[in-house]
């Protein structure tokens, strides 16, 4: 008997969703079944993008999701609609695709995961470096002990995100964007709780957390362009730091150093150092007692996460693997359940910005900032 075909509503119609209607029509189980947007011309340029046909537009998100045939619903609208978007797709009983960051509040979060607990659907969150060629050998020599117990971690998402970013605007206050490590940095977070873990699909739970912020483009009238390599004027600054360092230690002993400078003078660059009692990652160079009279480093020959391009990120291996959990009926490893541990911590540090004191986790029902 032929697995069934599942229908595919892209919600948002910005960058992100090129990647996600071009991963999931890749797919030999899905279909894109509809788009929507606030602009049908935009649903329209993203179908002929990618050489879609009889796909529907809506300009009306609740009357997309009551089209009929769609069974998975991927969230691209900006971040501070994440939550409603979500919540609306979990209650017409639709598999979810959620683009990070997925919330902009504690309250946001919980009511989310709330709404998909209620309606038992599947979830994936977009920390799709876990599929970055990279990450998955460092988490499989993991599992493969070749780092013995991994004691410390650190991962850092440099990024000079600037008003040429389409969604700069959207997230440049502190209201729509909160704070740098929200936007981008949790990418650096969720990566450190990946490799704390020492199974191969396993994630470790940060139990308490410090933060520092700093930096210089909060409130400035100046951004470094590294595209083009320029200084220049802009408008509308940053409303938050764009340094944040955070200090975590996790359930399993791990310590962590996270990091997110969005105001550094270079490229992007994601930096990742792996410390065990039985060997040493540090990007894609490694030492390992699995290699004996091992007298340089071991230099892995694949992909790094060295591009913000989102052309380069790995959203195939990421959808892939969510069709494969709702064929089978299984949670996947990165579904929102897990991922409000790595919103937790962030919002946690935004307490710890106020309070000058470290904060625990998980945080109590009635923490607040």
């Amino acid at each position: 008997m032929a697995e069934k075909e599942l229908g595919v509503l892209v919600h948002g119609a910005g960058v992100v969703s090129t990647q996600h209607i071009q991963a999931f029509n890749k797919n030999p189980h899905t279909r894109i079944a509809a788009i929507s947007s606030r602009k049908l011309a935009s649903c329209r340029a993203r179908a002929e993008e990618a050489g879609l046909r009889d796909v529907s537009f809506y300009d009306d998100y609740e009357k997309a999701l009551r089209h009929e045939g769609v069974d998975i619903v991927s969230v691209c609208t900006p971040q501070h609609v994440h939550a409603e978007n979500t919540i609306a797709a979990a209650e017409a009983g639709k598999h979810i695709v959620i683009e990070k960051p997925v919330a902009n509040s504690l309250n946001e979060l919980r009511m989310m995961r709330d709404a998909v607990r209620k309606a038992g659907v599947k979830t994936v969150v977009s920390f799709v470096l876990r599929w970055n060629p990279l990450f998955e050998t460092i988490k499989a020599m993991i599992a493969d002990d070749a780092l013995g117990r991994v004691y410390y971690v650190e991962t850092d998402y440099e990024h000079n995100i600037g008003s040429a970013w389409t969604g700069y605007q959207d997230t440049r206050t502190k209201t729509g964007g909160v704070s740098s490590m929200l936007i981008g940095g949790c990418h650096a977070v969720d990566a450190a709780r990946w490799f704390a873990a020492p199974g191969r699909y396993e994630t470790a739970d940060v139990t308490e957390v410090f933060a520092y912020s700093g930096g210089w483009r909060k409130g400035s009238n100046v951004e470094f362009n590294y595209i083009i390599n320029e200084f220049r004027r802009i408008e509308n600054p940053l409303e938050y730091d764009g340094l944040e360092v955070f200090i975590m230690k996790f359930d399993n002993g791990t310590v962590s150093k996270v990091s997110v400078n969005n105001d550094c003078v270079m490229p992007y660059k994601f930096p990742i150092k792996i410390f065990g009692n039985r060997g040493t990652i540090r990007d894609n160079r490694i030492w390992s007692h699995k290699f004996p009279g091992q007298k340089d480093w071991v230099e892995l020959p694949t992909i790094l996460p060295d591009s913000a391009s989102v052309e380069h990120h790995p959203f195939q291996g990421e959808m892939d693997h969510f069709v494969q959990c709702i064929l089978e009926d299984r949670e996947s490893h990165c579904n929102l359940e897990d991922a409000v541990n790595t919103h937790e911590i962030i919002f946690a540090a935004q307490r710890c910005y106020q309070t000058h004191q470290p904060v625990k986790l998980p945080l109590s029902q009635a923490f607040s900032l």
